[in-house]
């Protein structure tokens, strides 16, 4: 879902609080307004319009370093056609593939945005293995996410390692009330990754059967992908 505007400011702003409480460098940027995509953002999605809770997020100064639980980083506007390549593992969705944007990246995972239908607004996650096909949902929202990983900072699971200077998660199963899918672990236990993914829609029988699936998506992107250099 697209959350209010100002439930995701104060989102990203608490988050930011606890992570610097915890010892992360973050300055205090200030806010600034929400921009535009490039043009050709509407281009490799396939979309006509893109959410101002996305184009807020991206127009944020954050510094030159991970701030995200895992060493993740927020993933720039793209520029071109490869970034489809990031989907390659986007099978079975209830939404189509091309329908999401590649934005935060962490060391195992690839966290998306939704851009349009009826999930807009909902961020999915995506293992990164040549033979896992573990699409399902993050999160409801983008605030949900935020709101999840800060109170993992105040729950202890996600600390701050004075050494590397990074927020890692740690003994995730300890926590109680916390949704272990909106934090960036691989593997997910699959007794919750697969009612997870039941109740989001994902169409199992694709996911049981991964291996032709991919091999039609990574062909459908290559074929987007001509088309746009066209």
């Amino acid at each position: 879902m697209l959350d209010d505007m100002g439930v995701l400011r104060d989102a990203v702003r608490d988050y930011r609080l606890a992570a610097t409480s915890a010892g992360l460098d973050w300055p205090d940027y200030g806010e600034s307004p929400a921009g535009q995509p490039p043009e050709v953002v509407y281009r490799i999605f396939g979309v006509e319009r893109v959410a101002e809770q996305l184009t807020w997020l991206q127009s944020q100064r954050w510094p030159d370093r991970q701030v995200l639980p895992n060493v993740g980083w927020r993933m720039p506007w793209p520029e071109g056609g490869d970034a489809l390549d990031y989907l390659g593992l986007a099978i079975g969705t209830p939404f189509p593939w091309r329908h999401q944007l590649p934005l935060f990246f962490f060391d195992v995972t690839l966290y998306t945005f939704v851009l349009a239908g009826e999930h807009e607004g909902e961020i999915w996650r995506y293992e990164i293995s040549p033979d896992a096909w573990d699409s399902v949902r993050a999160a409801t929202s983008l605030a949900t996410l935020f709101d999840q990983w800060t109170r993992g900072i105040a729950a202890g699971v996600v600390v701050y390692d004075e050494q590397s200077k990074w927020l890692l998660v740690e003994d995730l199963g300890s926590a109680q009330g916390l949704d272990p899918l909106a934090f960036p672990v691989a593997p997910v236990e699959e007794t919750l990754l697969r009612a997870r993914q039941r109740e989001c829609g994902v169409d199992m029988a694709i996911v049981e059967d991964g291996f032709p699936y991919t091999e039609e998506l990574s062909d459908a992107i290559d074929a987007v992908k001509a088309s746009l250099s066209r």
